[in-house]
């Protein structure tokens, strides 16, 4: 090899070197320090579930803690307007995002400004079926025992909800819709307060979702009448879903992670890639089955295109029952 080639080689050398050194330094400077996860409802509901099941995984893919911070109040506009607004857009503060509350919010009540083109979507993780659940001491035994009730007694049928807005608000909408039925609706701070105030036996029924209701139900506090999903589900096997008993009614929540818009790149790769891993991950899937979390994976582009159609859908349903509830 002559000098020349020897000393191009040289040079091609160090500079491949300086790259390599130059991606690894970029690789490793996201994150340095513990990411704020923020959550619009109080502790013990659909968003604290979540972060119980996905955090100790993704501290581990992504190698930082993660620290909650419960937000509650105007079914998550509160925390999400913060989101959008005034968090700082530097990967370091993300929140659950909740649908359809996350655009249900600002579909529904004009003076709240943020929207979902204001967030960097990362993933969702779950779509938790609704229910309807009873304290273990109600006179109702059957869900077709509580629709009777309500039958006889049109519009005194306590159901609380997660908030006005929320999708146990919109399901009993929907149920209403498709049985001709009228309840009294009673809005809560979120899914916890709804389910307590259920089993406490302070309201006849809690529309609420099976992931966030599985433990009471699991122990015996709380007796689930009837599941708004495609099929029943093997943790509670005896309870039929709405569209065995006539009512094609299937209904959920959907929870994930957003950011505010424009996080830096690095920082967006680095928080998606950590969902991945935690999605590959069986243990994941295990513990997400033990706690009846139904696991529904979306990255990146998939998830914000999901939010985008749920936003289309929910403004359709709100155009049509506004006036009930504008007048």
């Amino acid at each position: 090899m002559s000098r020349v080639k020897r000393i191009l080689a040289t040079i091609l050398v160090v500079m491949v070197s300086v790259g390599l050194l130059a991606t690894t330094a970029m690789a490793a400077s996201y994150p340095k320090k513990p990411i704020n996860v923020m959550q619009g409802f109080k502790p013990g509901g659909g968003s604290d579930a979540l972060a119980q099941l996905t955090q100790p995984f993704l501290e581990k893919a992504i190698g930082t803690t993660f620290v909650n911070q419960y937000i509650p109040g105007a079914t998550g506009a509160i925390a999400w307007t913060q989101l959008a607004k005034t968090t700082r857009n530097d990967g370091y503060t993300i929140s659950i995002t909740n649908t359809p509350m996350l655009m249900t919010n600002y579909i529904m009540n004009k003076e709240i400004s943020y929207n979902i083109n204001e967030l960097t979507p990362i993933a969702n993780v779950v779509t938790d079926p609704g229910i309807v659940v009873v304290s273990k001491d109600s006179p109702y035994k059957t869900a077709q025992e509580f629709f009777d009730a309500a039958r006889k007694n049109p519009g005194k049928i306590t159901v609380g909800n997660s908030g006005i807005g929320g999708d146990d608000f919109f399901t009993t909408l929907i149920v209403e819709k498709a049985s001709g039925l009228k309840f009294q609706m009673i809005p809560f701070q979120g899914d916890g307060p709804s389910w307590q105030a259920a089993m406490g036996g302070k309201i006849d029924a809690s529309f609420n979702n099976l992931g966030i209701t599985f433990p009471q139900i699991k122990a015996g506090n709380l007796r689930p009448l009837v599941l708004f999903a495609e099929e029943r589900n093997p943790n509670i096997p005896d309870v039929p879903t709405l569209k065995e008993l006539g009512y094609d009614v299937v209904s959920g929540s959907s929870r994930g992670y957003s950011a505010p818009k424009g996080i830096p790149a690095e920082a967006q790769e680095a928080l998606i890639k950590a969902f991945k891993a935690m999605g590959d991950n069986p243990d994941f899937h295990k513990t997400a089955e033990e706690r009846a979390l139904t696991l529904d994976l979306k990255y990146g582009p998939d998830y914000e295109a999901y939010l985008q159609k749920q936003e289309k859908m929910f403004g359709e349903i709100w155009n049509e029952v506004k006036d009930q509830y504008t007048h």
